[in-house]
């Protein structure tokens, strides 16, 4: 039975960044939204919002101030009432949030794996010692090290369409890009092929779509609450757990995966050196009600593995 809510006497507004990929998702949001209430889209108004991160193309995240640049700017519309929510690709999202705003409702996750890309190669293994490999992430750059040290790791920023221009440009022989992001945009034949997470463990929460509100706004949580995925809810608590147990950013490289099989968790952890030098993992499962505390463990015992100076060059 469809819930019974009132369409709003003013639109409800939902801040997005302005990407081609962040825009599917907020659409994917207004959708889900429209057919919980048997609502029209038109009572729904897409707000876009320009972060730091989209403005500044040209240097690393880690050189402009981290993960929180995609996210700032439209935190401060949502604590002013400039919009009622916001939708963010979760591996975007810092642990800690800011007063008077909950992140609690996830929409079903898309596939988790990272995406070979190549206009030259059809897998990983093809690239001959000398190639150069194109991404933004540390994390995929300090595994693609630990994989692949003969390799080149070059700078690659931008969305699809940017990187696909690099490539054909000569800039770079190869890329990674979300399998999640490609299949969001109808764009999967993009991939060359789908890395395994056993070959390439994916960013904590990649694939998933997190929908944030003001705390003290009874309307929108009710309205959120219909269209919360429980199970994608389940895994994320475990890895958002096992990535704050790490003080982890984007300026960590730091990948976590779990996965649900009936009551069981199983969350695989891994954190590295930026230089692919030092790899360290964790495998373990537990109860699915106790996924974040099998976070916070798994996140300590890495840490005691690594030892003093593991995370020195952590800024």
């Amino acid at each position: 039975m469809t819930p019974r809510f009132p369409s709003p006497a003013a639109p409800l507004k939902i801040g997005t960044r302005g990407s081609p990929l962040a825009l599917a998702q907020a659409r994917e949001a207004r959708q889900r939204l429209a057919e919980a209430f048997d609502l029209p889209h038109a009572a729904f108004e897409i707000v876009v919002i320009k972060t730091t991160g989209d403005k500044v193309l040209d240097r690393p995240l880690k050189e402009i101030g981290g993960k929180g640049l995609f996210t700032k700017e439209i935190e401060e519309d949502l604590l002013s009432g400039a919009i009622d929510i916001a939708v963010h690709s979760m591996k975007d999202m810092p642990v800690a949030q800011p007063g008077g705003l909950l992140l609690e409702t996830y929409l079903p996750r898309e596939d988790v794996r990272d995406a070979f890309v190549s206009l030259t190669h059809d897998a990983l293994a093809d690239l001959a010692p000398g190639a150069r490999v194109g991404t933004s992430s540390l994390r995929r750059r300090a595994q693609l090290m630990a994989r692949r040290p003969d390799l080149e790791v070059v700078e690659f920023r931008g969305n699809v369409q940017t990187r696909m221009t690099k490539l054909g440009d000569g800039l770079a022989e190869a890329t990674f890009l979300a399998m999640a992001g490609l299949r969001r945009l109808g764009m999967e034949d993009v991939a060359v092929s789908a890395i395994a997470v056993e070959d390439m463990l994916p960013a904590v929460a990649q694939g998933a779509i997190g929908i944030e509100r003001r705390a003290d706004d009874r309307r929108a949580a009710m309205m959120l609450e219909a269209i919360h995925h429980r199970p994608t809810g389940q895994r994320l608590a475990a890895e958002r757990a096992f990535l704050a147990g790490l003080d982890g950013s984007c300026e960590t490289p730091i990948a976590g995966l779990a996965e649900l099989d009936g009551g069981t968790l199983r969350l695989r952890g891994e954190i590295l050196r930026p230089d692919g030098s030092d790899l360290r993992a964790e495998d373990a499962s537990a109860p699915v009600e106790d996924g974040a505390r099998l976070g916070v463990e798994m996140a300590a015992r890495l840490r005691a593995a690594a030892g003093e100076g593991f995370f020195d060059w952590i800024t």
